[in-house]
């Protein structure tokens, strides 16, 4: 079974034939995150772990266009959101607002979750199958609603 990281290397030597700067650009971010954390930890990532590289990007990539807003500077929004785009390339196809809205509360019912104090059950619940599918800051707070309502 091909690993993601040789999917990502394909991709990358596709670029490099199509001429397409910028994609290639995120690609070698993206090899060079990867290659950091095998460095750092001397293993060879898994697929799982490698989209955990990949959702720390996106999370940098969100946040930087939150204070990109902030600054009024579209110019370098439009360079993030691009990124953001290649990246999810690589990621499992994210989920919809209703798939989300659903997980949530199979989780809440598992977890007998009652109040915000138990968010964390649900949380637990909810990262794996979750992880790189959909923004977590964004599922924090459904998770809050739901159990505040």
């Amino acid at each position: 079974m091909e690993l993601l990281t040789d999917r990502i290397k394909e991709d990358m030597k596709a670029s490099m034939k199509g001429g397409q700067k910028a994609r290639l650009g995120v690609i070698r971010l993206i090899l060079s995150a990867i290659k950091q954390v095998e460095v750092d930890e001397r293993i060879v990532l898994d697929d799982e772990r490698t989209i955990l590289v990949l959702d720390k990007m996106l999370k940098q990539r969100r946040e930087s266009i939150r204070l990109f807003s902030e600054a009024d500077r579209q110019d370098l929004i439009a360079i993030e959101e691009a990124e953001i785009s290649v990246i999810q390339d690589f990621l499992p196809q994210a989920l919809t607002d209703q798939e989300v809205d659903d997980m949530i509360a199979t989780a809440v019912a598992e977890s007998g979750a009652e109040s915000v104090k138990d968010m964390g059950k649900v949380m637990a619940l909810l990262k794996a199958p979750m992880q790189g599918r959909a923004d977590m800051s964004v599922v924090s707070a459904k998770i809050k609603t739901a159990l505040a309502g």
